[in-house]
């Protein structure tokens, strides 16, 4: 055990990615077991759902956990760029007949906010951690008094020295690779955007807090390879969406089991910002990179509908199949036996 592991209580160097839609409390409940670090995403509960969430751990967890949150700036409803949008996906809608006026409302993602750091301050967690940058200097006070430590991620090394010098704990280095939404905040070009093995030497090298290596690790041999280039540790996320305690659907469970998984790309179609999953239909006819969306998390609304309708047909041409570059690790066993073999030779 290094003494990254030792500050956060884990057994293993393992950490696993929040991934929200894919699980709830029940994943993280697991990887504890297994001596790691279970992640909560939070961005899509209510400050009930948070609460259960985290009643629930206190009651039942076997080690510290990782509370998760969203930082993006709620944007602004603009009703001509939505009709846009859904001028996209009426021929989808009349082909799937739905009615398009009947899009929901909802911003589908919440920031982190005071009316959260309420809730955790009833359970003080552990670990807090962020994505798209830090809260409000205020707020994040707030999470430091009861000695969470402080996690958020960095895409490059310009995120990651702002991030040291706002005083988090420690800097998830989040490569190309990794699946899900991509966490840069300070620059949106995606060409200066690198995989995991290029972006973590240069943080550990200019940083002097421990770097956490995130996006393409499925394996043991890929934990101690980034622990080789001065990882304190490594974050999991897609290796994890085939286990039981994964709340992941029937139809993305298909897909990370089959050859489409061989194929990701990063897409804004789902959500309005950069995201990598599984390459499907509408992301092969509409993108996967397009500018019709509106800005996140505002494009989720009208994608719904399709989503919902799509899949009840066992497809998944409108769904965000999340995974990373590399599905080798993905398997159906217990979360708490995926962590301990991920740590296999690290401990």
């Amino acid at each position: 055990m290094n003494d990254f592991c030792k500050q956060l209580g884990i057994e293993g160097p393992i950490l696993q990615a929040p991934m929200a839609g894919s699980q709830g409390i029940e994943l993280a409940l697991a990887v504890g077991e297994g001596g790691g670090l279970g992640a909560l995403p939070a961005a899509m509960l209510d400050a009930e759902g948070l609460d259960t969430a985290l009643a629930r751990h206190r009651r039942d967890g076997a080690g510290p956990l990782n509370v998760n949150f969203f930082c993006h700036e709620p944007p602004t409803p603009d009703a001509a760029a939505e009709a846009r949008w859904r001028r996209v996906l009426a021929p989808y809608y009349r082909e799937l007949d739905l009615d398009i006026e009947a899009v929901p409302a909802g911003p589908g993602r919440r920031p982190f906010d005071a009316a959260a750091c309420e809730v955790l301050e009833a359970h003080r967690p552990a670990v807090v951690s962020f994505h798209f940058g830090l809260p409000e200097a205020a707020l994040l006070d707030r999470v430091k008094a009861w000695g969470a430590r402080v996690l958020s991620t960095a895409t490059t090394l310009e995120e990651a020295l702002w991030l040291q010098a706002r005083g988090v704990d420690a800097v998830i280095a989040q490569g190309l690779e990794a699946g899900g939404h991509r966490g840069h905040f300070l620059d949106h070009d995606l060409s200066k955007q690198t995989g995991t093995f290029a972006l973590l030497p240069q943080l550990v090298a200019a940083l002097e807090i421990p770097v956490i290596a995130a996006g393409g690790i499925a394996d043991a041999r890929g934990v101690r390879a980034a622990l080789a280039l001065g990882a304190g540790a490594v974050q999991v996320g897609t290796a994890y969406l085939l286990c039981p305690e994964a709340t992941t659907g029937a139809v993305h469970r298909a897909a990370l089991a089959g050859e489409a998984a061989r194929h990701t790309a990063l897409t804004n179609l789902f959500s309005g910002r950069p995201a990598r999953g599984i390459v499907n239909r509408l992301m092969r006819e509409l993108g996967p990179l397009s500018e019709a969306p509106p800005s996140f998390p505002l494009a989720t609304a009208a994608i719904a509908p399709l989503r919902g309708a799509a899949e009840a047909r066992g497809s998944g041409d409108f769904s965000p199949l999340w995974a990373g570059q590399n599905v080798g690790g993905c398997r159906e066993i217990p979360a708490a036996e995926l962590t301990r073999q991920l740590a296999e030779g690290c401990r």
